[in-house]
């Protein structure tokens, strides 16, 4: 695309064929993990419901979500950052266990009204961006990150991963071959893939598996069960044009303390993601146009999409990967991908297809996908050289661990007459920062070690305030 190698600013000398090409290449990027995150979501309802949910948490809702967020996210940036918005995987966890809640007003509740109350829990996270790029502009990022140290952010996000474990499990049991198929396929295009084919390896794992699928469904074989490998029923009755299956969030204090504390981590990955855009490009976008900014741009995209039933946005590192490729560096181009996205979401057949995907290609892509996160998590521990030879910073972690591992069912607890259930995630994230404010010995300060906080993402440079590097200097 670019033949002399040189960094290109501005797309428009390119010509519109050239950047609509570049933005479909965005759009494929993000593609294979975005839509995974409903098709995930749907299976955790299904197995907690017997049903999926036919409003909200659709593949439709969900490219509508990350291609509006992503435009919000460029305005509240002020067209500044080349940033793609897609679905997280943080909030997973958070999904499966509203979808399996069974308590209170939940027992008995159709799949469509749990989800309805768990997007009600993605708006107030996003909320939750604004409250702390409110923080940041206030103190400074290094007084909020001493509350947010390595101890507390690389277990939780540990826990996040190993909490889906058997999810994944059960969904590859249904068929370990077509699982199998999927997990090699992402780890060949993961290790040995070239050029843009290395950056999209769960794209590429969930098409190829699925070709696998259609041969062995039209040579006659059968799930180990004797169940179908395909069903096409719901694409020949789908439209080839429709709105978006839309629906608006509800609240309840249950499904808040659920999904909202996974914004911890989701915020780390935030700052994270910018630092590698910056980085990529070579421009300080955590000053210019600032953290906070990126931040209310997040957290304004994740709020809209709980608003209407879609999954929570967060920046990808996929399209980073992208801009390196490419060496073209305007947001229009990413802009182009978003609009791309939109359109795909009023396309119900193109939906109906995605949602034929197997069940047990799902598990053999959470394989990859869970692990990733709980590995994230560690190299966050090791890189950033957390010393778990002292007690307090043991103690901490064992915690986290046993907390968000040990309550399966979480702690359930009655206040003013209405029925509260804390998460597993939600108590260790809890416990966890409670416990780091209380227990002296915090020894971590926030930008000592560059290379940690970098390759923990949240190293920033020349972003804090004049009082603080004056306080430094004293």
């Amino acid at each position: 695309m670019n033949e002399s190698n040189q960094v290109i600013r501005d797309a428009k000398k390119l010509g519109l064929p050239k950047m609509l090409i570049l933005g479909v290449q965005h759009m494929f990027a993000m593609f294979g993990a975005t839509i995974l995150v409903p098709i995930l979501v749907n299976s955790y309802f299904m197995d907690a419901c017997g049903e999926h949910p036919t409003r909200g948490l659709t593949v439709a809702v969900t490219l509508f979500c990350a291609g509006f967020g992503t435009l919000l996210f460029h305005v509240c940036a002020r067209m500044k950052v080349p940033a793609f918005l897609g679905s997280s995987f943080a909030f997973l966890g958070g999904f499966s266990t509203v979808a399996h809640l069974n308590t209170g007003i939940y027992a008995g509740m159709s799949a469509n009204e749990k989800a309805a109350y768990a997007c009600g829990g993605v708006v107030v996270a996003g909320l939750l961006y604004v409250v702390m790029s409110l923080i940041i502009c206030l103190v400074g990022i290094k007084r909020v990150m001493r509350y947010l140290p390595p101890v507390v952010t690389g277990p939780v996000i540990i826990c996040i991963g190993l909490s889906l474990a058997s999810s994944a499990i059960s969904n590859a049991s249904t068929n370990w071959f077509l699982a199998f198929v999927a997990l090699a396929v992402i780890i060949a295009f993961n290790i040995w893939g070239k050029g843009m084919f290395k950056i999209i390896p769960i794209l590429m794992g969930v098409v190829i598996s699925y070709i696998v699928a259609l041969i062995m469904n039209a040579a006659g074989f059968t799930n180990p069960d004797g169940s179908a490998i395909l069903n096409f029923s719901s694409v020949a009755s789908s439209g080839f044009v429709g709105l978006p299956p839309f629906q608006i969030c509800k609240f309840d204090v249950t499904a808040i303390l659920v999904m909202a504390p996974i914004a911890i981590a989701t915020m780390m990955e935030h700052v994270g993601d910018m630092s590698a855009i910056s980085a990529t490009v070579n421009k300080n976008f955590l000053a210019d146009p600032g953290l906070h900014r990126t931040l209310i741009g997040d957290g304004v995209a994740t709020a809209f999409a709980g608003a209407i039933g879609g999954p929570a946005n967060t920046t990808y590192g996929e399209n980073t990967g992208v801009l390196e490729l490419s060496k073209v560096y305007d947001p229009r181009v990413i802009r182009i991908a978003a609009v791309f996205a939109i359109i795909l979401s009023f396309i119900p057949k193109f939906s109906s297809v995605i949602s034929t995907m197997p069940t047990a290609i799902i598990g053999g892509i959470s394989f990859m996908l869970y692990g990733m996160i709980s590995a994230i998590g560690v190299r966050n521990v090791v890189e950033n050289k957390v010393d778990l030879t002292k007690s307090r910073n043991l103690i901490i972690a064992g915690v986290i661990f046993v907390c968000g591992l040990g309550f399966g069912d979480g702690l359930t607890f009655t206040i003013g007459g209405t029925s509260i259930t804390l998460t597993a995630l939600a108590i260790a994230a809890i416990a966890g920062i409670l416990l780091n404010a209380i227990l002296p010995g915090n020894d971590y300060e926030f930008g000592k070690n560059p290379a940690g906080d970098s390759s923990r993402g949240v190293y920033v440079m020349n972003t804090d305030s004049d009082e603080e590097k004056s306080e430094e200097a004293e």
